[in-house]
């Protein structure tokens, strides 16, 4: 924990992510009830589903910056670029169709987790690449 700015800022995101996904509109909160989300139902359900994922998350990359240079550098950029991808689905998902009427809080809390993921994994890639050898 070499930076804790970084994991200060993180800290917030996750918070706003988990107000942000507890707080759709009408049509929202009735796509939240018929789809059965009951991990967003609620702020402190969808601060906990928030959290355990980005712990998780920052576990991984921890667990794979220790592996080694070539090794974890090159399953973290993997990492990298599948949460790319999901940020990158989830912002056309989320724009278009039904998604679209649910508010744009909820879309951005929903567009949000992905990046996070995505900030977090090119950290660990990033770490692991710059670190020196033993």
């Amino acid at each position: 924990m070499r930076n804790p700015f970084f994991y200060v800022i993180l800290l917030v995101l996750v918070v706003l992510d988990a107000w942000l996904l507890s707080h759709p509109n009408l049509i929202g909160r009735a796509g939240v009830f018929f789809f059965d989300y009951d991990y967003l139902e609620t702020f402190p359900k969808a601060l906990a589903t928030v959290s355990v994922v980005i712990a998780l998350t920052l576990i991984v990359s921890g667990v794979l910056g220790q592996l080694g240079r070539p090794l974890g550098s090159i399953i973290l950029v993997a990492l990298l670029a599948v949460s790319g991808y999901w940020l990158f689905d989830s912002f056309m998902l989320y724009n278009s169709g039904v998604y679209k009427l649910t508010g744009a809080g909820f879309r951005a809390g929903a567009i949000l987790l992905p990046g996070l993921l995505a900030l977090i994994f090119g950290k660990g890639a990033l770490d692991a690449s710059t670190k020196k050898r033993r």
